[in-house]
């Protein structure tokens, strides 16, 4: 047996370690794009718990006067209208005047930068149609670019 068979065996060859370098590349690649996925899953919880607080405050004011047509932003808490250092998304309140099935439309557009990390590439609109008469919500998001769903919810687009 000669010595260079010996050392073959017990080495890699250059072209196994490039292999082995590309696999683990693309295994780090796939997990940093789940993270960050996971991540932009629970941010989504942020906009759940205040388009939920909002449709509260909405059936409330409807119970108390019949009517929640004068129902603006300002009557439903505190200041979410702006991104901040706390806030991951701007919350509005659409499509509420004049709607003749009193449909309120409680929105919440992803802020996509000011440092909060990871930002998203995309911005998306997960928003709450919201009928106070027969208490029916309908949970929406879609993509601003092209409007295609985003989180498993349908991609119905409010119009205004």
């Amino acid at each position: 047996m000669s010595l260079t068979s010996k050392s073959s065996r017990r080495s890699f060859t250059l072209l196994e370690l490039i292999i082995v370098i590309v696999v683990l590349g693309i295994l780090a690649t796939l997990g940093v794009f789940q993270y960050s996925r996971v991540i932009e899953n629970s941010r989504l919880a942020e906009a759940i718990m205040h388009l939920g607080a909002m449709r509260q405050h909405i059936c409330a004011y409807y119970m108390e006067h019949g009517t929640a047509e004068t129902v603006t932003i300002d009557d439903l808490g505190e200041d979410l209208t702006s991104c901040g250092p706390s806030s991951f998304y701007r919350y509005s309140l659409e499509c509420t005047t004049n709607d003749p099935d009193g449909r309120f439309c409680l929105v919440a557009r992803r802020c996509t930068s000011d440092g909060k990390a990871p930002d998203v590439s995309r911005e998306y609109v997960f928003w709450l149609e919201y009928y106070p008469q027969s208490q029916r919500s309908i949970w929406n998001c879609y993509y601003e670019d092209n409007g295609s769903a985003c989180f498993g919810y349908p991609s119905n687009q409010f119009d205004y």
